[in-house]
């Protein structure tokens, strides 16, 4: 069966480092994440980027399969979930 290249993140998850936002100490993604704790703050970060395939196209759960689809999806929900409380504990400044 035919697989479209962006499955593959998927298929054959790989490590991506990224900075912490936070504290900026190197945090480490696989592929098929959507969310990471950072090793030195211990908060919750999310991938920066567009949405992946498996957000818009039809075809994603017979693609990747169904374990791999709802993995991923409650990653995401997860991961914004935990961003959105992170963002809520960070001071306000005044206007």
């Amino acid at each position: 069966m035919f697989k479209c290249p962006g499955s593959q993140n998927f298929s054959q998850p790989h490590p991506e480092p990224a900075d912490c936002p936070f504290c900026g100490a190197e945090v480490e993604f696989w592929s098929d994440e959507v969310k990471a704790k950072c090793p030195s703050c211990k908060r919750t970060i999310l991938r920066e980027g567009g949405a992946s395939c498996l957000e818009w196209c039809k075809y994603a759960k017979e693609c990747v399969g169904d374990e791999i689809y709802k993995k991923y999806l409650k990653n995401k929900k997860e991961g914004e979930k935990n961003a959105k409380q992170e963002n809520d504990r960070k001071p306000k400044r005044p206007n």
